[in-house]
Order: structure tokens, then sequence, then C-alpha cells
């Protein structure tokens, strides 16, 4: 017990140490989980044989990870991927196992050995490329769903390979005892556990899948929907949070014994439950069990790599490492184009898949144990897979650099398409956005809508709604929808830096201009108003104080008394935030601006004496109108240009 604590405190305090550093440096967290890995594994050997029990933990991140995709993808979203899913996952599986194979005979390799190998090689890392793509808010992207479909067909072709691979041996090639990979923890399971169907006919394991997968469907329609309302009455929080384990654990274990892979069982569970009303709770409640596996994972495949064999067989390690990427590489490109895939997205695509992946590690040992290739190759194999996958972050990298340097054909195609006849710009279709365009609609104002999202395009195209593909922060896709002439700005996208980066842009390029701002939060609202945004709306300000007001009347203030009480405190607010937002640093945390501290209590102080109190025409904070010029002097902030518009914080 003892060892297993001092192994526990020693993985937490390193990736503590490396993961914020990593992702400090832009490197991501997944490369700061990789690093600390790899320095906890070389010191001392301090995982030595221990990582083979951590690896089950481990890989069991990979199934919860699947459980979360699966909740944030509907079947219908599901069924409009089926094309890619068919045609580009099981094309790009064929094309990059013969490119390998045939890489291999070069190479002296057998056919059915190379075959084997390019299996291995041609499954991607479902774990790394979601992480990477999720903190990157790239998920939603069309080279990052295609990403995804690719990555959802490799994990159920890795069920057939795995009985393919014992059918490739090739008699007399190696003679291997079966033994593990020496001084390599990752990849020893040889995956789902066949026991229970190992002596059934074929057409019975058909039928037991088949049936595991139905009892999935159906028992998340109408078994886990009442036990989680069950649940919910009782509002025991641990006790939800202990149901969505079980129903992860018993998933991933149901499919294990019929011989399917546990992560798709579990991405089937999450896609049956994406539209239920308990489909957040249990995101939530999954989230920190997930994010802690997976990074542990990722530590594991760090702490595994046998530097003895890598230092010995350097260049050739490295040699096909980039060499097994170059050929993943060139299939995913042609694909891309194949399916029309252009610009950003077609190299998200392509860079983002082309390493190896965890799947891969569980393959290569599995050939070991089957004879169909021997330890020393082996060990050369999961070193390029391991090498590969480190290579990942480099590889995002990559596509962020050239992402900056070329155009999106797509985007382009939108530009001429844009007649920027609305007198408003929208820059964001979602649900904020959405409900400002109906709005200014239903006023008859005419409005010219900017998504990055293609599905969201669609369905305001399918509404009658004047809606182009694109995305608004790029200069080029602004003035095509007309910036120049435009009377207002509505920026009302979801993703905090790229409002500020936007609102940046626009200020710059046209000082009149109107601009109203979606903000995250308060800290939010003090960048867009040192970046001169008209007007900053936060996302939950109105309903939280329609939610007041419901209160002060449940607690018996008369209906026009608590309308006036919140005005005056709407008024308050926006004014006591341009306050703040005057002393607010970007440098300091709010938390040791001690001049910040000092005024907010001073706010606080005034609100408190009574400044709420029903009266037609509040003193104090809550002036109507909200000023630059108005600003307090002598405060060491830089005075407004006049010529801006003024600022109102909502």
């Amino acid at each position: 017990m003892s060892g297993f604590l001092v192994l526990a405190a020693i993985l937490l305090a390193a990736a503590v140490i490396a993961v914020p550093f990593s992702k400090r440096l832009g490197l991501g967290t997944v490369l700061g989980y990789l690093f600390a890995g790899i320095v906890v594994g070389q010191i001392s050997g301090l995982l030595g044989t221990q990582a083979t029990g951590l690896v089950g933990v481990a890989e069991f991140g990979v199934v919860m990870l699947l459980f979360v995709i699966g909740l944030e993808m509907d079947p219908e979203t599901l069924w409009d991927l089926r094309h890619k899913l068919v045609g580009l996952g099981g094309l790009q599986i064929v094309m990059t196992t013969i490119l390998i194979a045939a890489a291999g005979r070069l190479l002296d390799l057998p056919w059915a050995t190379g075959i084997a190998i390019g299996m291995a090689l041609a499954l991607s890392s479902t774990a790394m490329v979601i992480q990477t793509l999720s903190e990157k808010g790239l998920t939603q992207t069309n080279g990052g769903r295609s990403g995804v479909s690719v990555l959802l067909t490799q994990d159920v072709a890795f069920i057939p390979m795995l009985v393919i691979i014992p059918l490739l041996v090739v008699p007399g090639q190696f003679s291997t005892s079966g033994a593990e990979v020496a001084g390599h923890g990752v990849g020893k399971e040889t995956g789902p556990a066949l026991a229970i169907i190992e002596d059934l006919p074929a057409w019975g394991i058909a039928g037991l899948m088949l049936a595991a997968i139905a009892f999935i469907i159906l028992g998340g329609r109408f078994l886990c929907r009442p036990l989680f309302r069950y649940i919910a009455s009782t509002g025991l929080t641990e006790i939800s949070t202990a149901a969505t384990l079980l129903l992860v654990v018993g998933t991933a274990l149901l499919m294990t014994f019929v011989g399917l892979s546990p992560a798709l069982g579990t991405f089937l569970a999450g896609v049956v439950l994406a539209n239920s009303e308990f489909r957040h709770e249990m995101k939530s409640n999954i989230e920190p069990f997930k994010g802690l596996l997976l990074g542990l994972f990722f530590m594991v495949v760090g702490a595994s790599i046998n530097f003895q064999v890598l230092f010995a067989n350097f260049f050739s390690v490295i040699g096909l490492a980039l060499g097994m990427i170059a050929c993943k590489a060139a299939v995913l490109l042609a694909l891309a184009r194949l399916f029309h895939l252009r610009g950003r997205d077609a190299w998200l695509f392509t860079l983002g898949l082309a390493q190896a992946g965890e799947f891969g590690l569980v393959l290569l040992s599995f050939m070991t144990q089957t004879n169909v290739i021997d330890q020393q190759l082996a060990d050369l194999l999961l070193l390029v897979v391991a090498v590969s996958m480190i290579l990942t972050p480099a590889l995002f990298i990559g596509y962020e650099h050239l992402a900056t340097r070329i155009g999106d054909p797509v985007d382009r195609l939108a530009e001429s398409d844009i007649t920027g006849e609305g007198p408003v710009i929208i820059a964001g279709g979602g649900r904020f956005g959405r409900v400002v365009n109906e709005f200014a609609a239903g006023n008859g104002i005419r409005t010219t809508v900017l998504d990055s999202d293609i599905k969201v395009i669609n369905m305001m195209r399918r509404l009658g709604i004047k809606a182009y593909l694109g995305d608004p922060t790029r200069p080029e896709l602004l003035e095509a929808a007309g910036i120049s002439d435009a009377s207002a700005l509505v920026i009302a996208i979801d993703s905090p830096d790229k409002t500020t980066e936007l609102v940046r842009y626009a200020r710059r390029r046209r000082p009149d201009l109107t601009i109203i701002a979606r903000a995250r939060d308060r800290i939010h609202v003090y960048e867009l108003y040192q970046e001169n945004a008209t007007h900053i709306v936060r996302e939950t300000f109105d309903s939280s104080l329609r939610a007041g007001r419901y209160l002060l009347q449940r607690m018996g203030v008369p209906e026009d008394e608590a309308h006036q009480r919140t005005r005056n405190f709407y008024r308050y607010d926006r004014n006591s935030t341009r306050e703040l937002a005057l002393v607010w640093d970007p440098e300091i945390p709010v938390e040791e601006n001690e001049v910040y501290i000092k005024r907010l209590h001073e706010l606080s102080k005034e609100m408190n004496l009574g400044r709420l109190e029903a009266s037609e025409d509040p003193t104090g904070p809550g002036s109507e109108t909200i000023s630059h010029d108005g600003a307090p002097q002598g405060d060491g902030k830089k005075e407004k240009p006049n010529e801006q518009p003024e600022t109102r914080t909502d």
C-alpha cells in the first residue's frame, strides 16, 4: 500500500509541476503529461513493473473520453457523419495499411507481417487527438469533425483487427515465446477478454455482440432515464456521480465480455443519452475522472519508453517515426482532397491524425504473443508509436503555423457570396447571436450573420436567414461583409479571446463604429472596456436580474417597486463596473490589486446603504449614461480618446 501511495504522490507531483508549465508555454497539456511521465520513468526506474498495473487504469481514461464524446454527439449528428465514418474512415485504414505494408516489403518484411504492422500503425491516438481538439476549440470545425469520424471508425476496426492478426503468422519467420516486451509497460493487455465467446460458433458470437449493443441502446432509453430521475429526486450528488461511473464501468465491462471494444460501447451509451435531460449532469460528473485518467495514460506512455533501446537505435526509431507520419499524412491529405476538405480544415485533418495511437500499442504487444512479430521488432515499433505520439503536439503547432499563413478556400467561397447588404454585422450565429438576429429582424433591421460552424449556417439558411460561412475574426471576411459601411457590429461568438481580438481590430478599423460585444464574465468586461467596445453585455446578467426580481416579489415587494429596484441595480452595476474597469490592471491578479479591492469595498458599501431602494432618479452609482468622457481622472489610466463612442457595460 505504501509503495502505491509513493508512486501516486510522485505522479501527481510531476503532473502538477509539468502540465501548467507546458500549458503556459503554449505546448498544451498532453505534452506536459508526456514529459512528466518521461521524467518519472527515468528516475531510478520508479515505474518499472508497476507501470503494468497502471495501464489498465490509465486506458480507462480513453473509455471515459469516448463516453463524453458520445454525450456531445446526438444520433442525428452521428447519422450526418455516416459517409465519413464508412468512406473516409474505412479508406484511411485500408490505404494506410497497404502503404505501410509496401514500405515494410522494401525492408524485407513479408507481406503478411507488413499488413499486420500497417493495421497497428494505421490507428491514430483517440485520446491525444480529441483532447487536443477540445483544448484548442477545433472539435466543431469541419476538419475536426472529420477527424473524429475517422477516430471512431478506427475504434470499431480495432476488434476485427484482433481477429485478423493471428491469421497473418508467417511460419518460421519469428520464434518468440510471447514474452512481454521488456521495459515497456504500455500495451501489454491483449484487448477485450474473449473467454465467454471463444468457444461459440461465428453466428453465436455475432448474435451475442448484437444483443449487447441492443441492450445498451434499449437500456439507455428505458432504464437509465428512470434511474437518474429517481436518484435526482433524492438530492444526493455523490450518488449521481456513482451512478454515472457505474453506467460507464458497466457498459465497458459488458462490451469486454462479448469481445467488443469498451471504448466503442461507452461511446454508444453516450450517444443514446445525448438527448436526455441528464446529459450535462453526467458530463460534469465524469469530467474530473476522465481528465485525471487521461493524464495518467499519457504519463504512462512517457514513462514506459525504453531509452536503452531508443539510444541504441536512435536514428532508426526517429527515421521510422517520421516516415510513418509522412505515409499517414500523404494518405490523409489525399483523402481530404477526395472528400472536399480544403485549406485549414484539410491540414487539421492531415496533421491531427498523422501519429500512431494507444490501440496500436495494444496490437503490437498482441502480435508478439501470437508470433506475428518478434520481441526485437516489437521493441522498435513500440518506440516508433510512442515517439509519434510525443510529436503530436508539435504536429498541431505546425497546423496552427500553417493556418495563419494560408487562406481557407471554404471561407473564400463564402466571401465571394457575401453581399454585405445589411447595415448590421452579427459575428456568431449560436444561441446568443441567433436571438439578437431574430430581434433585429422582428424590428425590420437587415443583418449579415457570420459563423465558422457549417451546421449553424445550414440551419439559419433553412430558416431563411442570410448567414455566411467563415471565421468572423478574419479581416478579409469582415471587409467582404461590409464593415467599412456598417452601422453596428454585434460580436456574439463564445470565445472570450476571439471576442477581444475582434473588438480590437474593429475599433482600429472603424473608430466610429458601434460595437456591441458579448462578455463571458466581469474580467472579460474589463478587457473589452479597455478595447473601447461601445456596449458590453455579460452573458447571464439580464437573466440573473430577472431571477432577482422574481425573488423580490416572492419576498413581498410589490411588482412595480421590484421593477424599479431592478432598474436601479442595473444602473448601479453598470456604473460600478465601469469604475472598476478603470482601476483594473491585466498585469495584476484581481485579488492582489489593492486599488481595485478598495474601490470594490467602497461601491459595495454604497449599495448596502440603501441605494437600491425604489426611486425614479437614484443618486450615486447608477447614472443612466456611461461615457469615457465622464471617467474619473487621476487614477493613472490613460484617458480614452474623445472621438470614441461611449461605452456601456451591462
